[in-house]
Protein backbone atom coordinates (compact mmCIF):
# COMPACT_ATOMS: atom_id res chain seq x y z
CA UNK A 1 0.00 0.00 0.00
CA UNK A 2 1.14 3.34 -1.15
CA UNK A 3 1.98 5.62 1.90
CA UNK A 4 3.64 8.72 2.15
CA UNK A 5 2.33 10.47 5.25
CA UNK A 6 4.30 11.80 7.65
CA UNK A 7 3.74 11.50 11.70
CA UNK A 8 3.17 14.63 13.50
CA UNK A 9 6.27 14.53 15.29
CA UNK A 10 8.19 14.96 11.77
CA UNK A 11 5.69 17.73 10.83
CA UNK A 12 6.71 19.70 13.29
CA UNK A 13 10.52 19.34 12.42
CA UNK A 14 10.07 19.78 8.33
CA UNK A 15 7.49 22.93 9.78
CA UNK A 16 10.75 24.41 11.50
CA UNK A 17 13.12 23.50 8.32
CA UNK A 18 10.98 25.52 6.43
CA UNK A 19 10.70 28.70 8.34
CA UNK A 20 14.59 28.65 8.86
CA UNK A 21 15.79 27.64 5.53
CA UNK A 22 13.62 30.79 4.37
CA UNK A 23 14.57 33.11 7.30
CA UNK A 24 18.45 32.42 8.05
CA UNK A 25 19.54 30.30 4.98
CA UNK A 26 17.85 31.59 2.10
CA UNK A 27 19.56 35.10 3.01
CA UNK A 28 23.22 33.31 2.78
CA UNK A 29 22.08 32.85 -1.46
CA UNK A 30 22.16 36.83 -1.30
CA UNK A 31 25.75 36.98 0.88
CA UNK A 32 27.97 34.40 -0.74
CA UNK A 33 25.99 33.57 -4.29
CA UNK A 34 29.01 32.14 -6.45
CA UNK A 35 28.65 28.24 -6.97
CA UNK A 36 31.52 27.61 -5.08
CA UNK A 37 31.01 29.79 -2.31
CA UNK A 38 28.97 26.75 -0.09
CA UNK A 39 32.43 24.48 -0.79
CA UNK A 40 34.72 26.91 0.13
CA UNK A 41 35.93 26.27 3.66
CA UNK A 42 38.97 28.64 3.47
CA UNK A 43 36.42 31.19 3.44
CA UNK A 44 36.29 32.45 7.27
CA UNK A 45 32.87 34.94 6.83
CA UNK A 46 30.81 32.37 4.89
CA UNK A 47 31.74 29.53 7.87
CA UNK A 48 31.64 32.19 10.88
CA UNK A 49 27.57 32.55 9.44
CA UNK A 50 27.51 28.56 8.37
CA UNK A 51 28.89 27.11 11.73
CA UNK A 52 25.73 27.93 14.05
CA UNK A 53 23.31 27.52 11.43
CA UNK A 54 24.65 23.75 11.32
CA UNK A 55 24.39 23.54 15.05
CA UNK A 56 20.52 24.91 15.02
CA UNK A 57 20.58 21.69 12.13
CA UNK A 58 22.11 19.57 14.66
CA UNK A 59 19.71 20.38 17.66
CA UNK A 60 16.68 19.34 15.90
CA UNK A 61 17.74 15.98 14.34
CA UNK A 62 17.69 17.04 10.95
CA UNK A 63 21.71 16.76 10.17
CA UNK A 64 22.48 14.67 7.01
CA UNK A 65 19.28 13.02 7.09
CA UNK A 66 20.09 10.89 4.14
CA UNK A 67 23.11 8.56 6.33
CA UNK A 68 21.74 5.64 8.74
CA UNK A 69 22.35 5.67 12.61
CA UNK A 70 25.59 3.68 12.11
CA UNK A 71 26.88 7.25 10.30
CA UNK A 72 25.16 9.51 11.96
CA UNK A 73 22.44 9.92 10.26
CA UNK A 74 19.07 10.00 11.59
CA UNK A 75 17.98 6.98 9.34
CA UNK A 76 14.60 8.72 8.01
CA UNK A 77 14.35 6.64 4.94
CA UNK A 78 13.76 8.55 1.69
CA UNK A 79 9.49 9.47 2.15
CA UNK A 80 10.59 11.95 4.57
CA UNK A 81 14.06 12.63 2.76
CA UNK A 82 11.90 13.83 0.01
CA UNK A 83 9.79 15.95 2.27
CA UNK A 84 12.92 17.26 3.69
CA UNK A 85 14.77 17.94 0.48
CA UNK A 86 11.45 19.92 -1.12
CA UNK A 87 12.60 22.57 1.16
CA UNK A 88 16.37 22.43 0.92
CA UNK A 89 15.38 23.16 -3.03
CA UNK A 90 14.19 26.70 -2.45
CA UNK A 91 18.02 27.45 -1.35
CA UNK A 92 21.21 27.01 -3.10
CA UNK A 93 22.98 26.65 0.42
CA UNK A 94 20.42 24.54 2.08
CA UNK A 95 22.24 21.33 1.50
CA UNK A 96 25.67 22.66 3.39
CA UNK A 97 23.73 23.97 6.00
CA UNK A 98 21.73 20.42 6.28
CA UNK A 99 24.61 18.13 5.80
CA UNK A 100 23.56 16.67 2.59
CA UNK A 101 25.23 18.12 -0.36
CA UNK A 102 26.91 16.68 -3.35
CA UNK A 103 29.16 15.66 -4.07
CA UNK A 104 30.54 14.80 -0.74
CA UNK A 105 26.90 12.74 0.43
CA UNK A 106 27.56 10.36 -3.00
CA UNK A 107 31.76 10.60 -1.80
CA UNK A 108 30.74 9.28 2.04
CA UNK A 109 28.62 6.21 1.02
CA UNK A 110 31.33 5.00 -1.24
CA UNK A 111 33.49 5.61 1.65
CA UNK A 112 31.15 4.27 4.32
CA UNK A 113 30.57 1.04 1.39
CA UNK A 114 34.27 0.22 0.40
CA UNK A 115 36.64 2.58 2.21
CA UNK A 116 39.44 1.19 4.64
CA UNK A 117 39.50 2.27 8.06
CA UNK A 118 42.03 4.45 7.64
CA UNK A 119 40.45 6.35 5.00
CA UNK A 120 37.61 6.73 7.18
CA UNK A 121 39.31 7.89 9.64
CA UNK A 122 41.37 10.35 7.64
CA UNK A 123 38.18 11.36 5.63
CA UNK A 124 34.44 9.99 6.38
CA UNK A 125 34.38 11.60 9.94
CA UNK A 126 35.19 15.05 8.83
CA UNK A 127 33.12 14.80 5.13
CA UNK A 128 30.20 13.70 7.31
CA UNK A 129 31.32 16.72 9.81
CA UNK A 130 30.57 19.11 7.02
CA UNK A 131 34.47 19.78 7.69
CA UNK A 132 35.83 19.38 4.53
CA UNK A 133 34.41 18.77 0.81
CA UNK A 134 35.45 16.40 -1.85
CA UNK A 135 34.86 15.74 -5.24
CA UNK A 136 33.99 13.14 -7.57
CA UNK A 137 36.27 12.65 -10.97
CA UNK A 138 34.86 10.87 -13.24
CA UNK A 139 33.79 12.57 -16.59
CA UNK A 140 36.22 12.54 -19.58
CA UNK A 141 36.70 15.54 -22.39
CA UNK A 142 36.62 13.24 -25.03
CA UNK A 143 33.92 10.67 -22.76
CA UNK A 144 31.49 12.89 -21.11
CA UNK A 145 30.04 10.36 -18.91
CA UNK A 146 30.31 7.33 -21.29
CA UNK A 147 32.49 4.88 -19.59
CA UNK A 148 32.82 2.89 -22.38
CA UNK A 149 35.00 5.71 -23.71
CA UNK A 150 37.24 6.47 -20.89
CA UNK A 151 40.73 6.35 -21.36
CA UNK A 152 42.51 7.29 -18.00
CA UNK A 153 44.82 4.54 -17.02
CA UNK A 154 45.96 3.28 -13.43
CA UNK A 155 48.15 0.30 -13.57
CA UNK A 156 50.09 -1.48 -10.71
CA UNK A 157 53.46 -0.55 -10.12
CA UNK A 158 55.28 -2.64 -7.08
CA UNK A 159 52.87 -1.88 -4.20
CA UNK A 160 51.16 1.21 -5.73
CA UNK A 161 48.95 2.11 -8.21
CA UNK A 162 49.74 4.89 -11.19
CA UNK A 163 47.11 6.94 -12.70
CA UNK A 164 47.34 9.20 -15.74
CA UNK A 165 45.32 10.50 -18.07
CA UNK A 166 42.51 13.78 -18.06
CA UNK A 167 39.07 14.45 -16.51
CA UNK A 168 36.90 16.82 -17.34
CA UNK A 169 33.99 18.85 -15.09
CA UNK A 170 35.05 17.31 -11.61
CA UNK A 171 33.18 19.49 -9.17
CA UNK A 172 34.68 21.38 -6.04
CA UNK A 173 38.60 19.81 -7.03
CA UNK A 174 39.56 23.65 -6.09
CA UNK A 175 38.25 23.12 -2.45
CA UNK A 176 38.71 19.54 -1.81
CA UNK A 177 40.65 17.29 0.19
CA UNK A 178 40.22 14.06 -1.43
CA UNK A 179 39.22 13.02 -5.52
CA UNK A 180 37.52 9.77 -6.10
CA UNK A 181 38.97 8.81 -9.49
CA UNK A 182 37.12 6.50 -11.41
CA UNK A 183 40.51 4.85 -14.39
CA UNK A 184 40.15 1.96 -16.91
CA UNK A 185 42.29 -0.67 -14.89
CA UNK A 186 41.94 -3.64 -17.56
CA UNK A 187 41.51 -2.42 -20.98
CA UNK A 188 40.59 -5.64 -22.78
CA UNK A 189 37.40 -6.35 -20.26
CA UNK A 190 33.92 -5.99 -21.24
CA UNK A 191 33.14 -2.71 -20.78
CA UNK A 192 31.62 -2.23 -17.25
CA UNK A 193 34.47 -4.32 -15.97
CA UNK A 194 37.14 -2.38 -17.13
CA UNK A 195 37.51 0.65 -14.77
CA UNK A 196 38.03 0.83 -11.08
CA UNK A 197 37.76 3.47 -8.30
CA UNK A 198 40.32 5.10 -6.68
CA UNK A 199 40.63 7.87 -3.37
CA UNK A 200 43.19 9.80 -4.14
CA UNK A 201 44.55 12.88 -1.60
CA UNK A 202 44.50 16.18 -3.14
CA UNK A 203 47.52 16.82 -2.28
CA UNK A 204 49.21 13.96 -4.00
CA UNK A 205 51.77 15.13 -6.43
CA UNK A 206 51.00 15.01 -10.56
CA UNK A 207 47.82 16.50 -10.06
CA UNK A 208 47.29 19.48 -12.36
CA UNK A 209 44.17 21.32 -12.20
CA UNK A 210 44.35 22.76 -16.16
CA UNK A 211 41.56 25.21 -14.97
CA UNK A 212 38.43 25.52 -13.57
CA UNK A 213 35.35 25.84 -16.02
CA UNK A 214 32.89 28.45 -15.74
CA UNK A 215 29.36 27.45 -16.63
CA UNK A 216 26.62 29.46 -17.54
CA UNK A 217 26.32 31.72 -14.92
CA UNK A 218 29.84 31.83 -13.72
CA UNK A 219 32.33 34.19 -14.91
CA UNK A 220 35.99 32.79 -16.13
CA UNK A 221 37.34 36.40 -15.99
CA UNK A 222 36.94 36.19 -12.27
CA UNK A 223 38.01 32.57 -11.81
CA UNK A 224 34.22 31.37 -10.38
CA UNK A 225 34.74 28.36 -12.27
CA UNK A 226 33.87 25.38 -9.89
CA UNK A 227 34.40 22.53 -12.97
CA UNK A 228 37.59 21.37 -12.97
CA UNK A 229 39.29 20.05 -15.95
CA UNK A 230 42.35 17.90 -14.69
CA UNK A 231 45.15 16.39 -16.07
CA UNK A 232 46.58 13.16 -13.53
CA UNK A 233 50.07 12.90 -14.62
CA UNK A 234 51.19 8.86 -13.00
CA UNK A 235 49.76 10.06 -9.76
CA UNK A 236 50.71 7.49 -7.08
CA UNK A 237 48.65 6.28 -4.73
CA UNK A 238 48.93 3.00 -2.35
CA UNK A 239 47.45 -0.34 -3.31
CA UNK A 240 44.36 0.12 -0.57
CA UNK A 241 43.52 3.34 -2.54
CA UNK A 242 41.16 1.17 -4.57
CA UNK A 243 37.51 1.53 -3.29
CA UNK A 244 36.07 -1.97 -4.16
CA UNK A 245 37.62 -4.49 -6.02
CA UNK A 246 39.22 -3.92 -9.49
CA UNK A 247 36.90 -3.64 -12.36
CA UNK A 248 34.01 -2.80 -10.03
CA UNK A 249 34.55 0.92 -10.62
CA UNK A 250 30.97 1.29 -12.83
CA UNK A 251 29.27 -1.11 -10.19
CA UNK A 252 30.58 1.22 -7.05
CA UNK A 253 29.60 4.81 -9.53
CA UNK A 254 25.94 3.63 -9.49
CA UNK A 255 26.23 2.73 -5.87
CA UNK A 256 25.90 6.66 -5.66
CA UNK A 257 24.80 7.96 -8.68
CA UNK A 258 20.87 6.62 -8.00
CA UNK A 259 20.68 8.14 -5.01
CA UNK A 260 22.11 11.22 -6.24
CA UNK A 261 19.27 11.22 -9.03
CA UNK A 262 16.88 10.83 -6.74
CA UNK A 263 17.87 13.54 -4.55
CA UNK A 264 18.52 16.30 -7.16
CA UNK A 265 14.59 15.75 -8.54
CA UNK A 266 13.57 15.80 -4.46
CA UNK A 267 15.38 19.24 -4.57
CA UNK A 268 13.71 20.51 -8.22
CA UNK A 269 10.33 20.24 -6.97
CA UNK A 270 11.50 22.42 -3.95
CA UNK A 271 12.55 25.03 -6.32
CA UNK A 272 10.07 24.57 -8.74
CA UNK A 273 7.46 25.30 -6.01
CA UNK A 274 9.78 28.37 -4.94
CA UNK A 275 9.05 29.50 -8.65
CA UNK A 276 5.47 28.59 -8.73
CA UNK A 277 4.57 30.88 -6.14
CA UNK A 278 6.94 33.66 -7.73
CA UNK A 279 4.54 33.27 -10.67
CA UNK A 280 1.06 33.24 -8.85
CA UNK A 281 2.16 36.56 -6.93
CA UNK A 282 3.39 38.63 -10.24
CA UNK A 283 0.14 37.62 -11.78
CA UNK A 284 -1.91 38.90 -8.89
CA UNK A 285 0.24 42.12 -8.61
CA UNK A 286 0.85 43.28 -11.88
CA UNK A 287 -1.62 45.03 -14.05
CA UNK A 288 -1.20 45.17 -17.95
CA UNK A 289 -4.58 46.13 -20.69
CA UNK A 290 -6.34 47.13 -18.07
CA UNK A 291 -6.67 44.13 -15.97
CA UNK A 292 -4.08 41.88 -13.49
CA UNK A 293 -2.23 39.26 -15.18
CA UNK A 294 -4.18 36.30 -12.87
CA UNK A 295 -7.48 37.64 -15.20
CA UNK A 296 -5.21 36.80 -19.05
CA UNK A 297 -6.53 33.35 -20.02
CA UNK A 298 -2.66 33.06 -21.14
CA UNK A 299 -1.55 33.08 -17.60
CA UNK A 300 -3.84 31.44 -16.46
CA UNK A 301 -2.81 28.05 -18.79
CA UNK A 302 0.65 28.89 -17.27
CA UNK A 303 -0.47 28.85 -13.64
CA UNK A 304 -2.75 25.37 -14.54
CA UNK A 305 0.02 23.76 -16.55
CA UNK A 306 3.15 24.42 -13.92
CA UNK A 307 0.72 22.95 -10.52
CA UNK A 308 -0.41 20.02 -12.47
CA UNK A 309 3.38 19.35 -13.79
CA UNK A 310 4.90 20.08 -10.71
CA UNK A 311 2.49 17.75 -8.61
CA UNK A 312 2.13 15.21 -11.05
CA UNK A 313 6.43 15.19 -10.63
CA UNK A 314 6.25 15.49 -6.96
CA UNK A 315 4.05 12.35 -7.20
CA UNK A 316 6.66 10.45 -8.99
CA UNK A 317 9.30 11.07 -6.50
CA UNK A 318 7.67 10.66 -3.54
CA UNK A 319 6.54 7.01 -4.79
CA UNK A 320 10.05 6.60 -5.74
CA UNK A 321 11.15 7.40 -2.31
CA UNK A 322 8.12 4.67 -0.97
CA UNK A 323 10.09 2.12 -3.53
CA UNK A 324 13.67 2.43 -2.66
CA UNK A 325 12.07 2.47 1.08
CA UNK A 326 10.11 -0.59 0.58
CA UNK A 327 11.45 -2.57 -2.21
CA UNK A 328 14.69 -4.79 -2.85
CA UNK A 329 18.10 -2.64 -3.28
CA UNK A 330 17.88 -1.82 -7.02
CA UNK A 331 13.91 -2.40 -7.45
CA UNK A 332 13.08 1.80 -8.11
CA UNK A 333 16.09 2.22 -10.63
CA UNK A 334 13.19 2.89 -13.95
CA UNK A 335 11.79 5.46 -11.41
CA UNK A 336 15.00 6.73 -10.64
CA UNK A 337 15.72 7.43 -14.27
CA UNK A 338 12.14 8.39 -15.05
CA UNK A 339 12.79 11.29 -11.94
CA UNK A 340 15.71 12.40 -13.57
CA UNK A 341 14.00 12.52 -17.10
CA UNK A 342 11.15 14.47 -15.93
CA UNK A 343 13.05 17.18 -13.37
CA UNK A 344 14.63 18.65 -16.60
CA UNK A 345 11.45 19.01 -18.27
CA UNK A 346 9.16 20.37 -15.09
CA UNK A 347 12.65 22.64 -14.09
CA UNK A 348 12.85 23.89 -17.73
CA UNK A 349 8.98 24.69 -18.12
CA UNK A 350 8.14 26.45 -14.50
CA UNK A 351 10.86 28.51 -14.50
CA UNK A 352 10.36 29.76 -18.11
CA UNK A 353 6.96 30.63 -17.60
CA UNK A 354 7.92 32.69 -14.52
CA UNK A 355 10.58 34.59 -15.59
CA UNK A 356 8.28 35.11 -18.65
CA UNK A 357 5.58 36.42 -16.23
CA UNK A 358 8.24 39.08 -14.84
CA UNK A 359 8.86 40.39 -17.96
CA UNK A 360 12.30 42.43 -18.34
CA UNK A 361 12.87 41.90 -13.87
CA UNK A 362 13.05 38.19 -14.60
CA UNK A 363 16.08 38.25 -16.80
CA UNK A 364 18.18 40.83 -14.27
CA UNK A 365 20.27 39.59 -11.64
CA UNK A 366 17.43 41.66 -9.35
CA UNK A 367 15.43 38.09 -8.93
CA UNK A 368 16.79 34.58 -8.54
CA UNK A 369 14.96 33.37 -12.04
CA UNK A 370 17.53 34.30 -14.29
CA UNK A 371 20.24 32.07 -12.21
CA UNK A 372 17.98 29.69 -11.82
CA UNK A 373 17.49 29.68 -15.44
CA UNK A 374 20.71 29.18 -16.67
CA UNK A 375 21.06 25.84 -14.24
CA UNK A 376 18.60 24.02 -16.41
CA UNK A 377 20.34 22.44 -19.38
CA UNK A 378 23.36 21.34 -16.28
CA UNK A 379 20.97 19.58 -14.49
CA UNK A 380 19.48 17.84 -17.67
CA UNK A 381 23.07 17.16 -17.83
CA UNK A 382 24.18 16.21 -14.41
CA UNK A 383 24.40 12.65 -13.23
CA UNK A 384 23.73 11.33 -17.19
CA UNK A 385 22.55 13.05 -19.83
CA UNK A 386 18.16 12.97 -19.80
CA UNK A 387 18.59 11.26 -23.55
CA UNK A 388 20.00 7.71 -21.32
CA UNK A 389 17.49 8.03 -19.17
CA UNK A 390 14.85 8.16 -21.51
CA UNK A 391 16.70 4.63 -23.10
CA UNK A 392 16.97 3.20 -19.57
CA UNK A 393 13.20 3.25 -18.91
CA UNK A 394 12.10 2.37 -22.65
CA UNK A 395 14.75 -0.60 -21.69
CA UNK A 396 13.53 -1.91 -18.46
CA UNK A 397 9.46 -1.20 -19.30
CA UNK A 398 10.15 -3.48 -22.73
CA UNK A 399 11.24 -6.28 -20.57
CA UNK A 400 7.50 -6.66 -19.36
CA UNK A 401 6.32 -7.42 -23.03
CA UNK A 402 6.60 -10.29 -25.78
CA UNK A 403 6.40 -10.13 -29.02
CA UNK A 404 2.89 -10.83 -30.69
CA UNK A 405 2.55 -14.74 -31.76
CA UNK A 406 1.06 -14.14 -34.94
CA UNK A 407 1.07 -12.26 -37.82
CA UNK A 408 -1.43 -9.56 -36.50
CA UNK A 409 -1.17 -7.79 -33.12
CA UNK A 410 -2.26 -9.27 -30.03
CA UNK A 411 -5.52 -6.96 -29.53
CA UNK A 412 -6.20 -7.49 -33.84
CA UNK A 413 -10.36 -7.56 -33.38
CA UNK A 414 -11.44 -10.33 -36.16
CA UNK A 415 -9.66 -13.44 -34.13
CA UNK A 416 -11.42 -12.02 -30.70
CA UNK A 417 -14.22 -11.48 -32.04
CA UNK A 418 -14.21 -15.00 -33.63
CA UNK A 419 -13.74 -16.64 -30.05
CA UNK A 420 -15.77 -14.43 -28.32
CA UNK A 421 -18.93 -15.45 -30.91
CA UNK A 422 -17.91 -19.30 -30.33
CA UNK A 423 -17.84 -18.54 -26.17
CA UNK A 424 -21.36 -17.24 -26.73
CA UNK A 425 -23.21 -19.33 -30.06
CA UNK A 426 -25.38 -20.48 -27.59
CA UNK A 427 -27.17 -16.94 -26.81
CA UNK A 428 -26.34 -15.03 -29.75
CA UNK A 429 -27.95 -17.75 -32.47
CA UNK A 430 -31.04 -18.16 -30.28
CA UNK A 431 -33.76 -16.73 -32.26
CA UNK A 432 -35.66 -16.49 -29.57
CA UNK A 433 -33.44 -13.58 -27.71
CA UNK A 434 -33.42 -9.84 -28.80
CA UNK A 435 -30.34 -7.36 -29.30
CA UNK A 436 -27.99 -6.66 -31.78
CA UNK A 437 -24.76 -8.34 -32.62
CA UNK A 438 -21.69 -7.38 -34.47
CA UNK A 439 -22.09 -9.40 -37.45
Amino acid sequence: MLDFSIEPEFQAKLDWAAAFVREEVEPLDLLFPHGGDPYDTGNEKARAILGPLREQVRAQGLWACHLGPELGGPGYGQVKLAHLNEILGRSYWAPTVFGTAAPDTGNAEILAMFGTQEQKDRYLEPLLNGDIVSTFSMTEPQAGADPKEFACRAWRDGDEWVIDGEKWFSSNARFASFLIVMAVTDPDAPPHARMSMFVVPSETPGIEIKRNVGTMDERDSLDEGIHAYIRYHQVRVPLDAMLGGPGEGFKVAQARLGGGRVHHAMRTVGKCTRAFDMMCERAMSRRTQGTLLAEKQAVQQFIADSWIELQQFRLLVLNTAWIIDTQPHGAARTQIAMCKVAMARVLHDVIQRALHLHGSLGTTGELPLAQWWMSVPNLALADGPTEVHRTTVAKQLLKNYRPAEGLFPSEHIPPKLDAVRKRYAHIINDDGLSGRVNA
